[in-house]
């Protein structure tokens, strides 16, 4: 069985803010890809590199 995408799993407390280089990240991401603005992906990629 697959696993849901991310949008369509409940919350478990996770969270919390991403710092401003994980932001930076997200957006240079986003940018190289061509889009505008980070996506949820980029900021779940951004987030899993851990403390920048």
């Amino acid at each position: 069985m697959t696993k849901p995408p991310p949008w369509k799993t409940k919350k478990k407390g996770q969270g919390g803010k991403l710092t401003p280089e994980q932001v930076e990240a997200a957006r240079a991401r986003a940018f190289a890809a061509g889009r505008p603005y980070p996506n949820l992906i980029d900021n779940m990629w951004a987030a899993k590199l851990g403390k920048l």
